[in-house]
């Protein structure tokens, strides 16, 4: 970019950081490069030298200098046609603020070591900079259903808060190893990152280890099958790492299909099942106002899993933790 130009600041930046703001909009820029131009005098809000963390006020005037042009996109960075309609096809629901989308089972969230096919590269397809929606909550690489996403800065903090501040109602469907006596109840138990071999799990913890978390879960069986699988919605209260699986291990119950919290018996009946667990809904505040209830339909693993088990979608309320419930 040659020219100097002056953008205003959208009611919905309003309390972003100057440095943000900037690396939003142009995220080729580097953090050096951005305090750079702050402490030589060449960004400008409202005609004053402003830091690199002043905290921008809507409708103020940010004067932008000639920036270094981005560099071409690697074949590695660039999105493919397929992966664009790919990430396309998985919306739920989207508008001005919000993005929700449906998360296949094997996907990650974010990137890692070994991993380059994931919903926050794939987010591209919808722009980069301002443009590219933002994760405000995560679901694990195996588990199926509703990820919300804010589409703008304003949006994703909002989200982010309601996740935060516990204003959200999530429910996750799984079939679990056996029945729960009683059908539905709450798990509150500590848990802590342990190392088991060649791999680290969430475990059971005393709150007097300074490293636990505390974490709790309430469960109400929707069906089961004899006394051999049970369906049930789950409602995570607080957002540990993994933990519905880890809880439901604890119970005595772990989901099915899951590789690393199972005992014997899960791992006997699991047979080739995929893990049994899909976020099912999520009831949230819009951050424009009013309530936003987002839906996933079946995934393909939890569809085998019903299918062996001969349970239906439909015997499911909207909200299995509305009232007294009915397990068959």
């Amino acid at each position: 970019m040659a020219e100097v130009r002056t953008i205003i600041v959208d009611a919905g930046e309003d309390g972003v950081r100057l440095d943000r703001w900037f690396r939003r909009r142009w995220p080729h820029l580097t953090q050096v490069q951005i305090h750079k131009l702050a402490r030589t005098g060449q960004i400008r809000v409202d005609g004053a030298r402003a830091k690199a963390e002043t905290r921008l006020q809507a409708g103020a005037q940010v004067r932008v200098p000639p920036l270094p042009d981005a560099p071409p996109q690697t074949a590695r960075q660039a999105v493919s046609s397929q992966d664009r309609a790919f990430a396309r096809g998985l919306v739920l629901y989207e508008d001005d603020a919000v993005l929700a989308l449906n998360k296949p089972a094997g996907l990650a969230v974010q990137g890692g070591t070994k991993t380059s096919r994931h919903v926050d590269r794939l987010l591209a397809a919808w722009g980069e900079g301002f443009d590219r929606p933002r994760l405000v909550h995560r679901l694990d690489r195996d588990t199926s259903g509703v990820l919300v996403l804010g589409k703008t800065p304003a949006a994703a903090a909002k989200l982010a808060g309601a996740f935060a501040r516990r204003r959200t109602q999530k429910t996750y469907w799984a079939i679990v190893a056996g029945v729960p006596r009683p059908s539905e109840g709450v798990v509150e138990l500590p848990l802590v990152k342990r190392g088991f071999g060649d791999r680290e799990m969430m475990a059971p913890a005393d709150l007097k280890d300074r490293a636990a978390e505390p974490a709790e879960t309430e469960f109400v069986t929707i069906s089961r099958a004899a006394q051999r699988a049970a369906w049930l919605a789950l409602r995570p209260v607080t957002g540990r790492t993994h933990q519905l699986r880890a809880h439901m291990l604890a119970l005595g119950h772990p989901i099915l299909g899951d590789p690393k919290y199972r005992d014997a018996a899960s791992a006997d009946i699991s047979g080739d099942l995929k893990l049994q667990l899909h976020a099912r809904r999520i009831v949230l505040p819009h951050p424009a106002g009013g309530e936003l209830v987002l839906e996933a339909p079946l995934s393909p693993e939890l569809r085998a899993g019903f299918e062996r088990f001969g349970f239906e979608a439909h015997e499911a309320p909207d909200d299995p933790f509305a009232g007294p419930q009915r397990s068959r």
